[in-house]
């Protein structure tokens, strides 16, 4: 059983790793965000014991291929309206939301139980820039389109290119956060420009890459 000093020594630590995150990546974060971050990583565990939300459960696991993944992506974001496609338990767009506050996330999922989460998390922390939306993408048709369409572990590019591109503003871009394997091959007959980038995220031994596509 964990002692109260042990979780309070535990929040601190994980409080610090925060702020170490946020000057790599050259983010301004304030006392609230973090604390909202960890809330947020706290509700993501407590609900994940009933509904199952992610295969990742250790705390320092969720902090580095969470929070600190979503980080690696802010300054990739662009405009004020963003759609995160398949959100699931709120990755990247909660993250986002709590540190672009001035930016309207829509996380969307086709799974009942995720978008009642995202729900509760936006009710929760006061996310007033945060709309959850439980539907599937290709039935999603939305009054403005999207400045910024982001994806983690949605699909494959081709998937997410075919099903996404329709939200897509004329001068807008799509956001595929990857893994190691970036579908070169399938990059190259797509209707669409593309630039790679290859993202340090903290404390994780693994290579993570950014794939910006835009219409030509």
């Amino acid at each position: 059983m964990i002692t109260l000093d042990c979780l309070n020594n535990m929040l601190d630590d994980s409080k610090v790793k925060i702020r170490q995150a946020a000057e790599k990546f050259n983010l301004t974060v304030d006392d609230e965000q973090i604390n909202r971050l960890i809330d947020y990583l706290s509700l993501l565990k407590k609900w994940n014991k009933t509904y199952n939300m992610t295969a990742i459960t250790q705390w320092d696991d969720m902090l580095v291929k969470h929070v600190f993944d979503s980080m690696s992506v802010v300054s990739f974001i662009k405009g004020k309206h963003v759609v995160d496609v398949g959100s699931g338990g709120g990755l990247p767009g909660i993250v986002l939301a709590i540190l672009l506050p001035e930016v309207h996330f829509v996380l969307i999922d086709s799974v009942g139980k995720k978008v009642r989460f995202l729900s509760h998390v936006k009710k929760v922390l006061d996310l007033d820039n945060v709309t959850a939306v439980n539907i599937r993408i290709e039935d999603y048709e939305p009054s403005t389109l999207f400045d910024t369409v982001i994806s983690r572990a949605f699909s494959s590019i081709a998937d997410f290119e075919r099903l996404c591109r329709h939200l897509l503003a004329s001068d807008g871009q799509m956001i595929a956060m990857k893994g190691a394997e970036v579908e070169q091959e399938t990059l190259d007959v797509l209707p669409l420009k593309y630039e790679i980038f290859e993202v340090d995220v903290p404390l994780l031994d693994a290579t993570r890459h950014v794939i910006r596509m835009y219409k030509a």
